[in-house]
């Protein structure tokens, strides 16, 4: 089984590498951000709280978290290889409830991926992105509270993963096949 993180700052193209992961390596693709948005657009409770704190640049309270991914967790399939999440885990908080909730059901972490794009290519994505995806956090205001959150909250769960020997650093410049060749020269290693 591949269980994999990816993360990096917002823009760092986490989604486009992780749609190419799920394509090489049959992995489920769980998107914390794709699963909010869902909560919204159908305006369930869970939604409507979500909403409130995401339309503010910060970050959803891991429990609220927690609840939602684990319960895709215990929807996966027999037939896939593994997992991707991608804005998850974002605290080292979130970092050890997952630890909990995967042994608990045998399942480990094989590797963190992380994204580096330098800050101004990341605003410059962002604003771009902002300009055809209708989010309504791609603003320079709410982008650069993104950025500010990410750095405090964010950035050490990459040392949580470097403790446990499971961390890999992806330079994220560059063509979209490049960053993926890179990805995937070290995944095949963990195979």
């Amino acid at each position: 089984m591949l269980n994999i993180i990816i993360c990096g700052a917002p823009g760092c193209g986490k989604g486009t590498q992780s749609d190419l992961i799920v394509g090489k390596y049959n992995l489920k693709h769980l998107s914390t951000g794709d699963l909010l948005r869902k909560e919204i657009a159908e305006k369930s409770e869970l939604g409507i709280t979500a909403e409130s704190y995401i339309s503010k640049g910060n970050l959803v309270p891991d429990e609220m978290i927690i609840n939602i991914l684990s319960k895709n967790i215990e929807a996966f399939d027999n037939d896939i290889n593994g997992m991707i999440l991608d804005g998850f885990p974002r605290t080292v908080a979130q970092a050890e409830a997952l630890q909990t909730m995967l042994s608990n059901s045998g399942k480990e972490i094989s590797t963190l991926l992380d994204l580096s794009v330098e800050k101004d290519e990341l605003i410059d994505r962002l604003l771009k992105r902002g300009q055809t995806s209708g989010r309504s956090d791609d603003n320079l205001e709410t982008i650069q509270k993104r950025l500010e959150v990410y750095e405090l909250q964010t950035a050490p769960v990459s040392d949580f993963y470097k403790k446990l020997g499971k961390y890999a650093a992806v330079d994220g410049m560059g063509s979209v096949e490049e960053i993926f060749g890179r990805i995937a020269s070290i995944l095949d290693s963990k195979k």
